[in-house]
């Protein structure tokens, strides 16, 4: 009887390191332990039985003794079993939890980064459309300064040099302003160089 005892919570033992349900574990132990009362009302049946019997009574006490020890050495054994299984648990259900939160985690980062990947992909837009605007802003600019610089050589009547240097002042200008995409700044362009 102490033998199966002992195979039984050494099989338990190996099913607990390779991995069981705790149904599973929960119906061994149930097994393990109404075998263990049966053991006992046995050796409670031997005791009696020792004490009618009046022959080999020291021999059989002596037996009976030692499987006492042996019994509440399993029963121990038993005991840390169900202490250790529970902590398994306990562990098992924390590492749950914790995966869990931290799934929920990182789909909450995802959700953040693709908010923030659409926010940069608008301001992408917007500063394009800056750009696109300031560029037109200073070809106008250049545009303007060729007409300002181009009135200034047309004032100009007796330093004839001068307005020639003045002339191309504007088409240089002109030709930054068509550059930036001013397409009226060729018209310009070819007037002036025919003077120049």
């Amino acid at each position: 009887m102490m033998d199966s005892i002992d195979a039984s919570r050494q099989l338990l033992r190996v099913n607990m390191v390779e991995g069981t349900t705790y149904s599973d574990y929960t119906t061994r132990m149930k097994d393990i332990n109404s075998y263990v009362k049966e053991t006992q009302k046995k050796i409670d049946d031997l005791e009696k039985s020792l004490k009618t019997s009046s022959a080999n009574a020291n021999a059989f006490s002596k037996t009976i003794k030692k499987l006492k020890a042996d019994l509440e050495t399993k029963t121990q054994e038993i005991a840390a079993l169900q202490v250790q299984v529970d902590t398994y648990r306990n562990e098992n259900q924390n590492l749950i939890t914790t995966v869990g939160m931290q799934e929920a985690e990182l789909a909450d980062k995802s959700i953040q980064i693709e908010t923030k990947t659409q926010e940069l992909a608008l301001i992408e837009a917007r500063v394009q459309e800056l750009m696109i605007q300031s560029k037109m802003t200073e070809a106008d600019a250049y545009y303007a300064r060729g007409q300002a610089v181009e009135e200034a050589a047309a004032r100009t009547k007796l330093a004839p040099r001068k307005k020639k240097e003045t002339l191309r002042e504007a088409v240089e200008l002109y030709k930054k302003a068509l550059s930036l995409g001013k397409t009226e700044a060729q018209e310009r362009i070819t007037a002036l160089e025919s003077k120049l």
